[in-house]
């Protein structure tokens, strides 16, 4: 019944891609992040929806009015520059069929994100792809946070098989990303219900997080929950939230659970963290070997980077670290000038929420990514499609030029300002001219 439920759906949608290519985007996006052919339980597990919404929607752009330009910032340019060079990194790779079947993988990501800046051009499509977002992230989240109050804690969270999120570690990374988007469209909510149940759902997201058990699952929620109190307005709110959160994981964590969170102060005696530590040996003498460092799938015979930056360091040498890490660092300083710009004028100031909600994600990308091996992973780099998004906007609106003043029709000039009609002013002149002679 799934499975027929969710081709019905593609199916219908593909009529819309059609004529909007932009909502091909949002349903390619509710593929990418919530999997939900991988909760069917038949034919439709292995298909390969996310690729035939995918031709359909580039087919629809091809054919659209749409414009067809990317907007080049300086992150667009940056991420184009790193697929560039993972390109090139691959020619060199050590295990050559693995590697190109990677790369495969992630110029498909990369070619939706540059299509993604195409075609997310407005306040509104902005806003759908981050409940597209939320939605798909946080129905893993809802659902985990009562998965883990029903058993107290005691199993672990998991995300769809054969997915990114497929396991608990990186569930707890995408579940601590998307608290801070909750977070935004509950300021943007109008409904009563909307925003409490965006409250419900941020609690029960973060109460998930911990339900993975996964320690750097609450790196990333300690460093994203310190951030989100930073950046909110809403102190108190966020205040209460966090001190709900927290308690909440006190009464239900069991004991276990604690044990494991604190083995991360005696890392020397864990077998997991001194893994960690050799394969991140491993990506230095990788790098320090080749400037094209290995090339993808260098972690490879049963062991993994462990970190998004030891990661790329391993597989793509120091050039590839140093674009990666350039990526983020002009993502951050983008969401901070669109903040500044936006949040004093009320017809921009969503833009300034969201600037600093995306920031407060990419806090929580960055710490647990410390610690796990997600660097295409593709929610963050959909993050960068909303920020560039939203210069592209701004830059729009600052470019717009200001309404040209109205004619004035009269015999003097307007206060303030304005356009004087020569022959109404003359017939005004005329007229009083008039009114005067045949007064007594």
């Amino acid at each position: 019944m799934r499975d027929i439920a969710l081709a019905i759906a593609i199916l219908a949608a593909i009529p819309i891609i059609w004529k909007r290519p932009w909502f091909g985007i949002i349903v390619w996006s509710w593929l990418g992040f919530m999997n939900p052919h991988r909760m069917a339980w038949g034919f439709m597990v292995d298909m390969p929806v996310a690729m035939v919404v995918a031709l359909v929607t580039l087919l629809s752009l091809l054919k659209s009015q749409e414009p067809k330009k990317i907007p080049w910032t300086r992150e667009s340019v940056v991420l184009a520059v790193f697929v560039v060079w993972m390109t090139f990194t691959t020619f060199f790779a050590l295990h050559q069929a693995a590697a190109w079947q990677q790369w495969e993988k992630v110029a498909k990501i990369q070619l939706m994100i540059f299509v993604a800046m195409m075609l997310i051009t407005t306040r509104e499509r902005v806003h759908l792809l981050v409940w597209t977002i939320v939605l798909s992230i946080g129905f893993y989240g809802v659902k985990g946070g009562i998965f883990t109050i029903l058993n107290g804690g005691a199993h672990r969270v998991y995300g769809p098989p054969g997915t990114f999120i497929a396991d608990n570690n990186s569930m707890g990374l995408a579940l601590a990303m998307t608290v801070p988007l909750m977070y935004y469209l509950y300021q943007q909510a109008t409904r009563f219900y909307v925003r409490w149940g965006l409250i419900a759902a941020m609690l029960l997201t973060s109460l998930a997080a911990f339900g993975t058990h996964s320690r750097g699952a609450l790196l990333a929620m300690a460093a994203m929950g310190a951030m989100l109190w930073w950046k909110s307005r809403q102190k108190f709110l966020m205040t209460i939230l966090v001190a709900a959160g927290a308690g909440a994981v006190f009464l239900l964590m069991p004991e276990e659970w604690f044990d494991r969170m604190r083995s991360i102060k005696s890392y020397e005696e864990d077998g997991s963290v001194q893994g960690r530590f050799r394969a991140w040996n491993f990506a230095i003498n990788m790098a320090n070997r080749s400037v094209t460092g290995g090339g993808f799938e260098t972690f490879r015979g049963g062991t993994d980077a462990h970190s998004i930056y030891f990661e790329v360091l391993g597989e793509h040498g120091y050039i590839g670290l140093a674009l990666f890490l350039g990526l983020w660092l002009f993502t951050w300083m983008s969401a901070a000038s669109i903040r500044r710009a936006t949040e004093k004028n009320p017809e921009t100031a969503w833009m300034a929420t969201l600037a600093r909600m995306t920031q407060v994600s990419l806090v929580a990308y960055a710490s647990a990514g410390a610690f796990l091996g997600m660097a295409y992973f593709d929610y963050p780099y959909n993050l960068i499609v909303i920020i560039v998004a939203c210069r592209a906007i701004l830059t729009a609106q600052q470019r717009q030029p200001e309404p040209s003043p109205r004619p004035f029709v009269g015999g003097a000039q307007p206060r303030g300002g304005g356009v004087i009609d020569p022959a109404a002013a003359a017939a005004n002149w005329r007229r009083s001219s008039r009114n005067r002679a045949s007064s007594p």
